[in-house]
């Protein structure tokens, strides 16, 4: 396990302090679940239904950011609105299928329960597709939340009373840091431990199968 604990003085949660809340807030791209197959697919599709050439490849290997951001770079500003929306029909058909949970993902979510908490999903991915990743899987924790991105998380962070939120990407950290929630990153998705580390995380693991470790530590 490699575990990289903050070297700020000052968490935004200490463990101590946190203990009264055990509602645990998690991303959903390549920290819940690798959606990676299903959006390739999806976007070789959506390229070839309009005829403009994207690299599928390149796209998932910066995922995080709301979809809106990616189409920015291969469409024009004007256009991104109407490409979201067709782009989203094609993710229904061919992204929920391939997508299979991270490693550690499931042992994650029974250690929270385990513990007498609570899981709640804040992704940038619409909503309704990211609920249907979790049935399709099997998968049912206490509350999805779609459509926020980086210090945006902090809204649903606050209303469901996260003390702690785990996510792969940089905005990750900072929608945790604005929520007042200690920020448990893992090096799963395009941000390295060291820049995961340098944006404020308070603790670097390798990916979810440190974090039942990690979880029983932190309860103290």
């Amino acid at each position: 396990m490699t575990t990289t604990p903050a070297q700020s003085p000052a968490s935004p949660l200490s463990p101590a302090s946190s203990l009264s809340s055990l509602t645990v807030g998690f991303d959903l791209d390549l920290t819940l679940l690798d959606t990676r197959p299903g959006i390739k697919a999806a976007f070789e599709a959506f390229s070839a239904a309009t005829g403009v050439p994207i690299d599928a490849d390149l796209v998932v290997s910066r995922l995080g950011p709301p979809l809106e951001h990616e189409l920015a770079h291969w469409f024009p500003q004007e256009r991104v609105p109407e490409m979201a929306t067709l782009y989203r029909e094609f993710y229904g058909v061919h992204a929920i299928e391939p997508t299979r949970p991270m490693p550690g993902a499931m042992d994650a979510i029974q250690a929270v329960r385990e513990a007498g908490g609570r899981t709640i999903v804040v992704t940038a991915k619409n909503e309704p597709h990211a609920k249907l990743h979790f049935a399709h899987l099997g998968i049912e924790p206490d509350a999805v939340v779609g459509g926020l991105f980086a210090e945006g998380k902090a809204e649903a962070l606050r209303a469901h009373g996260a003390g702690v939120y785990v996510g792969d990407h940089v905005g990750d950290v900072r929608g945790a840091a604005t929520a007042g929630a200690f920020s448990v990153a893992v090096a799963t998705g395009p941000c390295a431990p060291a820049e995961l580390k340098a944006a404020g995380a308070d603790v670097v693991l390798t990916d979810l199968t440190d974090f039942r470790a990690w979880w029983e530590g932190y309860r103290g």
